[in-house]
């Protein structure tokens, strides 16, 4: 039985720490947008993270992995009594899923932990291109010319899924407050500057909206999260898409810049008429409300698991070979628009046989018996077609030339 969101919530601590588990949340940038910074008034919010164990809930059969369904017997042996320390940094999009099941492979594995600093995508792809780290995490594909200059050989494991929630702070307004993509667009561009401007009357006629100055709050550093949320501003609208485009960071129009989705809700969360996106996860931890945004289909459905599941499913079975793919936009019944894959992404070609193992290992785990965490921390599990091309992905990952992975 699929829990609601108060059960969820209940499970979701602001902690920057799990056990045994070494889980970093440090709000550092990558490579900054050139746009208006953040003053120093607002305070971050921590990453939303998991300390008690959640039971795993329940998952749709035709979409997902079944939550606590066995994985198929694979294992990388490590050689007996080794301590292996796997360094990852990237998305904080990611960062509370991680925090919760890395502890509890850690509790399965105890000879193997995880460091993981949520720095933001674009930091990710800059530490694996340089090799400080494991692995990376980015919400956002990385291009040909990045993996060019990674070595080439960069594999994307999607990992997750989830939403991206459009947060706002408008007292006496609650969750549901509709938006349809012109219009937030055009809040994003700085041509709507009121919350109880025509287009949003409009499209909210039941509610009596404040002449309150809307304040956006976008990254500063380098982000899938708005990879994906501009992504998704771009195929909903002409303007966007020529005045400023889609990418890991972008030249703001108008707003003052949060590091992390951390940074952003904590910005939007303690300024009054703020508007800002993150994971859902963000919002509801630090119980911010989220707009209900048009899916082009006759709905205006807030940001859920479920949504996001279902804006998959249309690519799910035609994925491409590298699995590098972008969702957001998509326009169907039950679709929530602004949603995204997130990957880990790793050599192909391992250069340390143990950490290499360790790292397959932690990764096989992640796409199966990890996938059961999904939900209660407001994720998507993973389609079942998406996890058996993780599979094949994970089994070419080689060390001097012979596979890592054994069945």
């Amino acid at each position: 039985m699929i829990r609601s969101s108060t059960s969820r919530r209940g499970i979701l601590k602001l902690a920057a720490g799990l056990g045994g588990l070494a889980v970093l949340t440090a709000a550092c940038s990558s490579q900054p947008a050139a746009a208006p910074t953040q003053p120093p008034a607002a305070q971050p919010t921590s990453a939303p993270t998991a300390a008690a164990a959640a039971q795993p809930a329940a998952t749709s059969a035709a979409t997902a992995q079944p939550a606590g369904a066995a994985a198929p017997a694979v294992t990388a042996a490590l050689p007996s009594g080794t301590q292996v320390l796997l360094n990852g940094a990237g998305s904080t999009f990611d960062a509370p899923l991680f925090s919760k099941a890395f502890n509890e492979f850690s509790k399965k594995t105890p000879n193997i932990k995880v460091n993981y600093q949520s720095v933001g995508s674009g930091a990710g792809i800059q530490q694996l291109t340089k090799n400080t780290v494991d692995f990376g995490a980015s919400d956002a594909p990385m291009s040909d010319a990045q993996i060019t200059s990674a070595g080439g050989d960069v594999l994307h494991i999607p990992i997750t899924l989830g939403a991206v929630s459009i947060g706002y702070n408008l007292p006496g307004v609650a969750d549901g407050l509709k938006i349809d993509g012109p219009t937030l667009a055009n809040i994003f561009l700085g041509t709507i500057t009121a919350w109880n401007d025509a287009a949003l009357t409009k499209l909210n006629p039941d509610l009596k909206l404040p002449n309150t100055p809307i304040a956006v709050v976008h990254r500063s550093d380098g982000s899938g999260t708005t990879d994906i949320f501009t992504s998704y501003l771009s195929s909903v609208s002409p303007d966007w898409k020529s005045k400023v485009g889609f990418g890991t960071a972008v030249n703001w129009p108008v707003g003052i810049g949060g590091k992390g989705s951390e940074g952003v809700s904590g910005q939007v969360k303690q300024t009054p008429g703020g508007i800002g996106y993150f994971e859902l996860a963000y919002a509801k931890v630090n119980k911010i409300t989220s707009a209900a945004i048009s899916n082009g289909a006759g709905e205006f459905p807030l940001p859920s698991s479920a949504g996001a599941s279902t804006c998959a499913a249309s690519v799910a079975n035609n994925m491409p070979a590298d699995l590098r793919v972008r969702i957001a936009g998509c326009s169907g019944k039950g679709d929530y628009s602004i949603s995204g894959f997130s990957w880990v992404i790793l050599h192909q070609k391992q250069k340390d046989k143990t950490q290499g193992a360790a790292l397959v290992d932690l990764l096989w785990w992640m796409i199966h018996d990890g996938q059961s965490y999904a939900k209660d921390l407001f994720y998507a599990p993973l389609p079942a077609p998406v996890v058996k091309l993780n599979e094949q992905k994970l089994l070419s990952v080689t060390y001097n030339g012979t596979p890592l992975l054994k069945s």
